[in-house]
């Protein structure tokens, strides 16, 4: 089941032509930034396939990179940072992947110590799935215990939210925790839509759909 669940989603939480942030990102406030890395992540993930996919992921990492840099205070941008480098490790695949999970870890750990309550605990959500997927010792950091704490610390900050209560409900299913995986799987279906976010919400509410109909057919509860 785990299997299947992570070659159907693969990592978390991405052509248009790829348009870089502006280069001068100290003259650029967070939100705009943070906005345009979210839409190109959308586009990047849910839109592009094949090299374009790569070349518009790997631009956004430069991106990314670029804005933390110069606005390394800004947890934010660190949260985006970290969910466009593990996207992009889900994509590449194999061992090749880890060092940009590592590098997704190292980001999202900045954005949490600088404030684990920004953009709705998106951070918690993000590491707690990295935990989830990637292999564990010695092989790289994956560990279920930790994922399951940072998971649920996501949840209680963002009850209702539409990742929080997916990726929590698609680490209950490797879990073989399937009644309650259906539970949480069903809140992400019935989350609020986020107005600045139409192409990411209906990506993954096809996710949603997807994996609760895989649930329903091969495990009637």
């Amino acid at each position: 089941m785990k299997s299947t669940i992570l070659m159907i989603l693969g990592f978390i939480f991405f052509s248009m032509p790829v348009f870089a942030l502006n280069t001068t990102h100290t003259q650029e406030n967070a939100p705009s930034i943070i906005a345009n890395l979210q839409s190109r992540w959308a586009i990047a993930n849910y839109e592009l396939t094949g090299e374009k996919q790569r070349e518009a992921f790997q631009q956004l990492i430069l991106d990314a990179e670029a804005a933390t840099s110069a606005q390394a205070h800004e947890a934010g941008i660190w949260v985006w940072a970290g969910i466009i480098k593990s996207t992009f490790a889900g994509l590449k695949g194999g061992l090749g992947a880890l060092k940009y999970a590592r590098a997704a870890k190292s980001d999202l750990e900045q954005a949490i110590k600088i404030d684990g309550n920004v953009l709705q605990g998106s951070a918690y959500t993000s590491l707690g799935t990295l935990y989830y997927k990637v292999p564990g010792w010695p092989i790289s950091f994956g560990d279920n215990a930790k994922a399951e704490e940072l998971l649920i610390k996501a949840i209680a900050i963002n009850p209702e939210g539409i990742d929080s209560n997916f990726f929590y409900a698609q680490y209950l299913l490797g879990e073989k925790q399937f009644h309650k995986a259906e539970q949480y799987l069903l809140k992400a279906q019935n989350a609020q839509p986020r107005p600045q976010r139409p192409l990411a919400d209906q990506g993954r509410q096809a996710e949603v759909a997807a994996l609760l109909a895989e649930l329903q057919k091969k495990y009637p509860l």
